[in-house]
């Protein structure tokens, strides 16, 4: 579970070019619930992404994680509670090392910080089969430099990476944004496989319109550093990109361009 009680965090302040980006905002997302954050620039979905994941420290507020305040708590403690994949890419895998040291680096972030007892054949067939589920064939590239990966595949492995620990949140911090059409379809479709099956909290925040439709239970929308709107259940199951765009503009004057 996935609480944010009363969040707030201000920029600037005092200065003319004060900055409110949450407002003492509230959100829920029970234990295995997949919730997509949409909403304009300057909304606050990517301070409310920093302040959960404790890059951003809050003015007031909490942030707990199944019941555990983790407020105070730095990034690194963090890293057996949650993981994150970010927009970029290249920004979560390193380039130079092959796609099987990417995955124990990551199966290692929260523990040890080394190597040992290193790549063995037990943890080479485990990793073949987590890459399996993707259904791109890196099951087979394990000895391949990260770096000759399409961005697609690079992003999937991410996602493998991001959850090999099994986190109790994952966050997805626009990570289709910077895929071709077709490319970012194959890494949503892989996304839902692998959160699907460990049953994990998920916040994902996408300004792909389609996306916030068709996946996820639940749909929130961000304005101003709060939670204008949230849509589940019967009515999240019918919902519609027009009906998105419409419901944003109602509740905030302004619109949501679609992507």
């Amino acid at each position: 579970m996935l609480e944010v009680r009363s969040a707030r965090k201000v920029f600037y302040r005092g200065q003319p070019d004060e900055k409110v980006a949450l407002d003492n905002l509230n959100l829920t997302l029970a234990t295995g619930e997949f919730g997509v954050v949409i909403g304009s620039n300057g909304a606050g979905k990517s301070s409310m992404l920093n302040a959960i994941s404790g890059s951003l420290v809050l003015d007031s507020g909490k942030i707990l994680i199944n019941g555990a305040d983790v407020t105070a708590m730095p990034v690194h403690k963090r890293a057996a509670r949650l993981a994150r994949v970010f927009q970029d890419p290249m920004r979560g895998t390193a380039a130079s090392m092959t796609v099987a040291e990417n995955m124990l680096l990551a199966e290692l972030r929260a523990k040890s910080r080394t190597f040992r007892p290193g790549l063995n054949a037990v943890r080479l067939a485990e990793y073949r089969e987590r890459l399996s589920v993707l259904g791109l064939g890196l099951e087979n590239r394990l000895d391949t430099k990260v770096e000759l990966l399409s961005g697609g595949q690079r992003q999937s492995l991410s996602l493998i990476m991001a959850v090999s620990d099994r986190p109790d949140v994952l966050l997805l911090d626009e990570h289709t944004a910077a895929l071709d059409p077709r490319t970012a379809d194959i890494v949503m479709q892989a996304t839902i496989r692998t959160v699907s099956s460990l049953k994990l909290t998920t916040l994902m925040v996408t300004h792909n319109m389609q996306h916030a439709v068709d996946f996820g239970d639940r749909v929130i929308m961000l304005d101003a550093g709060k939670v204008k709107l949230e849509i589940a259940g019967e009515e999240k199951k019918n919902v519609t990109v027009v009906d998105l765009i419409g419901h944003f503009s109602v509740k905030t004057d302004r619109m949501l361009l679609a992507s």
